[in-house]
């Protein structure tokens, strides 16, 4: 019989993945006084942990041997799996017990898949991806979405309160993943408004910043109002989000979808017009918010 991990204060915290969202969730638990080791591509990423306590270890299962729970948050889909299933990867370095948390946004099925496995070896796996950008990475405020085992939820809720503020158990493996795939079907049909609101509001001469004083408290407001718009007027495309791992997820969302027997022609439309801000463009690297220069550029 599996028994959750135990949370404490010397829980051995693993972490796989600093890039722009996952070095401040990890900096969170350094900062609670976890003892963390990691890994990610970059040890250069990883610098400022380091220097804050952090210990390095080559690869995922080297993180996960040390570790009573490993997070991960990677790019993408196949990176997950390299991350779980490749050479002397997360799965394979675990001790019957400890625990696994994938906060990528990545496949349902993959989720299902690695909690399959875990559970195979006597350890445990949660899906738990997150929504709140840079933003909410910085001031431990993101929404946390989990698929797993209730019994390993509770358990590992104290961790998750250290990296955000709306934590919610969404049900079995998967179900976190799941409940992404609506938070970015929602986010996609609030860019694009977003973004063509601004455009109009140039072209008919209103003062675009009085203008999102006068709608962002009322109907329209959003999250992308509030958070990106104001980088747009500035002329910040810098990624909080970027565009290709949202171009990723919307592929996501449209595949499970087909799976269900769904359409979603406004998520499509989207899409489209992303992977155009991306492939011709070249702005993949870019935040979200530039498909205001990807609109912009088709209103010429």
């Amino acid at each position: 019989m599996r028994h959750v991990p135990h949370i404490a204060a010397s829980t051995r915290i693993g972490w796989v993945g600093t890039g722009v969202m996952g070095a401040s969730m990890c900096g969170h638990l350094l900062a609670a006084g976890y003892p963390v080791t990691l890994s990610t591509r970059s040890r250069a990423k990883a610098q400022g942990l380091l220097d804050r306590g952090a210990v390095w270890a080559d690869t995922p299962g080297a993180v996960a041997r040390a570790s009573d729970v490993v997070f991960t948050i990677v790019g993408y889909p196949k990176d997950v799996r390299e991350v779980y299933f490749g050479e002397d990867g997360v799965l394979a370095g675990l001790a019957p017990g400890a625990a696994a948390v994938d906060m990528t946004t990545t496949s349902p099925s993959l989720a299902v898949e690695i909690a399959a496995a875990a559970k195979a070896k006597d350890v445990w796996a949660a899906d738990a991806p997150v929504s709140g950008g840079d933003v909410g990475a910085r001031n431990a405020a993101l929404s946390i979405m989990v698929g797993g085992e209730p019994e390993l939820f509770e358990a590992l809720l104290p961790l998750f309160q250290r990296m955000g503020k709306n934590i919610v158990h969404m049900g079995k493996p998967g179900a976190g993943q799941h409940t992404k795939m609506c938070n970015q079907i929602v986010i996609a049909g609030s860019m694009i408004g977003m973004c063509e609101s601004l455009l109009y509001a140039g072209r008919a001469g209103l003062d675009r910043e009085i203008m999102l004083g006068a709608i962002t408290k009322g109907a329209a407001g959003c999250w992308s109002l509030e958070n990106l718009a104001p980088r747009v007027l500035k002329g910040d495309y810098a990624p909080g989000f970027m565009i290709d791992h949202f171009i990723k997820d919307m592929g996501i969302a449209l595949d499970e979808a087909k799976k269900m027997g769904l359409t979603l022609p406004g998520l499509a439309l989207v899409e489209s017009l992303y992977a155009r801000a991306s492939n011709e463009l070249g702005l993949g690297r870019s935040g979200t918010q530039a498909l205001h220069l990807a609109l912009e550029k088709l209103s010429c």
